[in-house]
């Protein structure tokens, strides 16, 4: 009885069981070990769609070898004072006097080899790189992922921006198709191929770390996506792609201490490279956009001072006589904010759209005047081949060398500021590092004189300098809002 009595329990348990497991699996329930086998299967579809990428966009990316012609002539074998050194005299003697003019010997030119990568775009040939990959060649060599070699010619360089194009004789070539790089977002995965340390065909995984890098000093025209992706010498002018197969940047270089990967890497938005490409392709060279002012970046105390919210855009600290700005109405103190409804971030997101912008364009600028919004359309002029000399004419002044980069105080500048029109030279921007900066000496700030003389404008600035005994050394007094103090500023 006692038997039939548990076998009947049993029987209730399993049944119980039976319909537990139903209602468990029923909401959703899984077993520690299926839930396990769950997340190796999402694992290995992530991989595989890795290697998916790899084995689409890999065949487009090419290893470059690239060959220079260097020489050193004329050097000296031993330089003349080294015969006066003690050491020299007690090894020889004093009676040992060689001729003093040492015979000079031309070296013989040599050849220096050096690598990188790149990426076919067009099934005939045309393959994108670094700039600073190709410079200065003699002889560039392309080997393919399927080890075919091809000799390649420069189409054209942008030494500004680090891109290059080159071209190799094929057809029916393998393409990388180009992506939007505008459409990138922090945390993104990527994917760098190319060929460091000269070995083809190297594949790193990583994540988007940052986007709109600047002020890194690599290039002139910086808006660099920067990724944890393992770059190292030899992948400059590779691709960094994205998760379709897509090249969305061109690595382009690293940040290292040692020369090797530390984390840090960066590429060329694949949006600027194709408007460089495009150039490079139809005129040879680059056209761009000039605006003539200089700009500089609203700090949060400048954008208080200019009835700003909050800081952002870009202010106006100088406009070129007779330039697209000047003629569109621009003026010093303007704060540019909006390019066609696109916010501007800082006076080097202003440098890089304008650049970028074809000559002729009309853009619509947003600007902050008096506290007041207000909206002007310039039409794009095109940059001047002396471009460089032109900024450095507008922004130099005889205080320049120091760190200070002044202008006039107009009525609406001063207003901002609290002072009155004239009352002395505005401080637009101090360097970092420099003789004003070492002195806590900070934009906005007011220059009233000058080695004890009395100036109003940067004319009278500039005549009080040349009248200095010591131009390595000047005494200004300097006003901020109902304070002045005297500083002495010093160059070596």
């Amino acid at each position: 009885m006692q038997t039939k009595q548990n076998l009947f329990k049993i029987k209730i348990v399993l049944v119980a069981s039976y319909f537990l497991c139903l209602t468990l699996l029923a909401g959703g329930y899984q077993p520690s070990f299926a839930q396990s086998d769950e997340g190796l299967a999402l694992l290995d579809r992530t991989s595989k769609g890795f290697a998916s990428v790899v084995k689409k966009a890999g065949p487009a990316v090419v290893h470059i070898e690239v060959e220079k012609t260097t020489s050193e002539k004329n050097i000296e074998q031993f330089p003349p004072e080294l015969f006066d050194d003690p050491f020299f005299k007690r090894f020889f003697g004093p009676q040992f006097q060689p001729p003093r003019n040492t015979p000079r010997q031309d070296k013989p030119t040599f050849k220096q080899q050096v690598a990188g990568s790149g990426f076919i775009i067009t099934s005939d040939g045309y393959i994108l790189t670094n700039n600073h990959v190709v410079d200065g060649a003699s002889k560039i060599t392309v080997r393919l992922a399927d080890e075919r070699v091809f000799p390649a010619k420069v189409i054209g360089t942008d030494p500004p921006t680090d891109v290059a194009i080159i071209k190799i004789e094929g057809k029916d070539l393998p393409v990388l198709p180009l992506g939007n790089s505008d459409a990138l977002e922090v945390g993104e995965w990527v994917l760098a191929i190319g060929s460091p340390f000269d070995l083809n065909q190297t594949v790193t995984v990583g994540v988007v770390s940052a986007l709109g890098r600047n002020r890194v000093g690599i290039s002139d025209y910086e808006n660099f996506i920067q990724t944890d992706a393992a770059i190292n010498p030899g992948n400059s002018g590779g691709p960094l792609l994205n998760i379709h197969g897509e090249a969305v940047g061109m690595n382009t270089a690293i940040f290292s201490r040692s020369g090797g990967y530390m984390g840090v890497g960066f590429a060329i938005p694949i949006n600027m490279v194709k408007s460089i490409e495009q150039q490079l392709r139809k005129n040879g060279k680059v056209l761009r956009g000039y605006l003539g002012v200089i700009v500089q970046d609203v700090s949060e105390k400048l954008a208080k001072s200019f009835g700003q919210q909050t800081s952002g855009g870009a202010l106006i600290s100088e406009v070129a006589k007779g330039s697209p700005g000047n003629k569109s109405g621009l003026m010093q103190g303007d704060i540019i904010t909006t390019i066609n409804s696109v916010p501007v971030i800082n006076a080097a997101d202003l440098h890089n759209k304008i650049a970028m912008t074809p000559p002729n364009t009309d853009l619509t600028l947003r600007i902050l005047r008096d506290g007041k919004e207000k909206e002007l359309v310039v039409t794009v002029g095109e940059q001047p081949a002396n471009m460089k000399s032109l900024v450095k004419q507008m922004t130099s002044t005889p205080l320049h060398e120091m760190g200070l980069t002044l202008q006039d105080l107009t009525a609406d500048v001063a207003k901002q500021f609290g002072y009155t029109k004239d009352q002395g030279v505005l401080i637009a921007n101090v360097d970092p590092d420099s003789p004003a900066a070492l002195v806590g000496l900070q934009a906005g700030q007011l220059v009233e004189e000058v080695n004890r003389i009395r100036v109003h404008s940067l004319n009278e600035l500039r005549e009080a300098m040349k009248k200095s005994s010591n131009p390595k050394q000047v005494l200004l007094l300097i006003r901020s809002g109902e304070n002045s103090e005297y500083v002495v500023l010093q160059t070596d």
